[in-house]
């Protein structure tokens, strides 16, 4: 979500980012992609829906995130987080292939009232860094939680949980420096300094998202439902990658 939009109207995305850079390694037009990623979805409809097909797929490579939705609501059980990602990563990893994971972003460097999220925020990065651990070449983790540039509100969109296009293409970056591919540019540094913002302009700010952002986010975890419902996969299948 919240990147530039491609000509069918989609947003591109930083999986789509990495798909063009690793096309562009082979001109000759092997290179497959496919997107099962659909907004909103807890781990357990990650492991029921994507994982499956993903495996089924064949590919050389996978890339997995999954759980912060879980993290981000009340009473997420953690440990049920961890035994389904767990299970996601083991059978993904199975025949041979690469899997790229994530660490999240600290939420509390830019967040206020997101301390609460720490604790499992850290037990999430343990976790992934543990399945790494265990299988040695075969998990590529993207460590997002130690980069401060993701701290700067530009990296985000206004609902402050999806990437902006520049966020997209730090996390595209790093996704390629993961798989050993040659930095481009240095996806760590800092933006330059903005102008700093009036108290009055960071109060708006923070009462728009309010209303917009948080306020509907509220009302659809009351209701059960989820920003993904009746969404479909932007790329179900593993296809030929076109420019």
């Amino acid at each position: 979500m919240c990147d530039d939009l491609l000509p069918d109207g989609q947003f591109r995305g930083w999986a789509d980012r990495v798909a063009a850079a690793l096309a562009a390694e082979r001109p000759d037009g092997g290179f497959r992609y496919a997107n099962l990623a659909v907004r909103g979805k807890l781990i357990g409809q990650i492991v029921d829906e994507q994982v499956g097909a993903a495996a089924a797929m064949d590919a050389d490579l996978v890339t997995l995130a999954g759980g912060l939705n879980d993290v981000l609501r009340p009473g997420c059980d953690i440990g049920d987080v961890e035994v389904q990602l767990g299970r996601a990563a083991a059978e993904l990893i199975a025949d041979g292939r690469t899997v790229v994971m994530f660490t999240s972003t600290d939420p509390t460097r830019r967040m206020s009232g997101s301390a609460r999220l720490l604790p499992v925020i850290l037990r999430m990065k343990a976790f992934v860094e543990g399945i790494a651990r265990a299988n040695p070449g075969r998990v590529a983790v993207v460590d997002l939680f130690s980069a401060p540039c993701f701290d700067d509100r530009r990296l985000w969109d206004e609902d402050r949980l999806h990437l902006s296009p520049e966020g997209h293409r730090r996390v595209a970056a790093a996704v390629l420096e993961a798989l050993g591919r040659p930095a481009e540019f240095d996806w760590r540094a800092p933006l330059a300094q903005a102008d700093p913002r009036g108290r009055r302009e960071e109060l708006g700010a923070d009462l728009r998202w309010l209303r917009t952002h948080l306020g509907p986010w509220i009302g659809r975890r009351l209701l059960g439902h989820s920003s993904g419902d009746g969404r479909a996969p932007k790329r179900p299948e593993l296809l030929p990658y076109e420019s």
